[in-house]
Formats: structure tokens, C-alpha cells, sequence
């Protein structure tokens, strides 16, 4: 992927990061921690939703509940009653989708949505039946790189 020069503010004017210069600061909190309470293990790029317990499980578009998308495992794996921690915003980044998406890699340029047949997936293609919910969750900046931009769940 080809390297992204930050804009800044010099003396009142927005100019490209000049080479060589670096930024330093807060960095903005685009995550949260939960635990897991679905039965098995999540894993990164999972989506997943907050239940009534204010833990998380896998999120599917199939239902109200479950469609309502909190964020992405950030973990490499998480066991059942781990602590995982969530990303909600910015870019995911995995050198392997396959439990995602089902391929190693994601489709650069496609945009992601939840998955209506199974828990914790996503897909290129937006749900189209009676009783789903479209959600968009992100689009590939590459090929490892997800950006994550969770949508309302619109349908059923």
C-alpha cells in the first residue's frame, strides 16, 4: 500500500506532512474491551454485538439483536470468557480473513457487510431477502486492510 503523508496546519495553511517530519500526540480511542460469551473462540475482523449481558457475541443479519453491529475483534483469537478487545472505527488490519470472509485476503476497493447465513461473517454482498438486515460494516483498502465503517442495519 502505498505510504499516507498526514495533512497539518503550518503557520494557518493545511499542507502534506513534510518528509521526514513525524506527528505525536493522543492517539484517539477507537476501541473498547468485553467479554466473550460466545460459546467457542472469536477471532480478528470478527463483527460482533453487545447482548444483554454487556458482553459480546458473533453478530448476524438475520435478526434485530444480532444485527446490530458494536465492532470488530481486534484479538488475534479470544477464548469463551476472555477479555477481547473491540474496534469500532479506523483500519483493521489481518494477514488472514479466512474466518471473516471465508479467503485469506479481502477484495481490494468492496465494500463488507454483515452476513445474514452465518454468525460472525461478512460478505461483498449486501443481504437481499425478507427478514435480513443490511448492515455495512467497512470497505478494503487493500487486501489486508479493512476500513471499518459501521452502519445502521436497515431491512426486515
Amino acid at each position: 500500500m502505498a505510504e499516507r503523508k498526514p495533512m497539518v496546519l503550518v503557520d494557518g495553511v493545511l499542507k502534506r506532512l513534510p518528509s521526514g517530519d513525524t506527528v505525536s500526540g493522543a492517539t484517539a480511542d477507537v476501541g473498547f474491551s468485553a467479554t466473550n460469551s460466545n460459546t467457542g473462540s472469536i477471532t480478528i475482523g470478527q463483527p460482533v454485538y453487545v447482548d444483554g449481558a454487556g458482553t459480546v457475541d458473533l453478530a448476524q443479519a438475520n435478526a434485530s439483536g444480532t444485527a446490530k453491529v458494536a465492532g470488530l475483534v481486534k484479538d488475534a483469537t479470544v477464548a469463551n470468557g476472555a477479555s477481547a478487545n473491540i474496534q469500532h472505527s479506523g483500519v483493521l488490519t489481518s494477514a488472514d480473513w479466512t474466518s471473516v470472509v471465508g479467503s485469506t485476503t479481502l477484495t481490494a476497493g468492496s465494500r463488507y457487510y454483515l452476513d445474514a447465513s452465518t454468525a460472525g461473517q461478512l460478505t461483498a454482498t449486501a443481504p437481499d431477502t425478507t427478514g435480513q438486515f443490511v448492515v455495512g460494516v467497512g470497505m478494503a483498502l487493500s487486501t489486508t486492510e479493512l476500513l471499518i465503517e459501521i452502519e445502521r442495519p436497515i431491512g426486515a
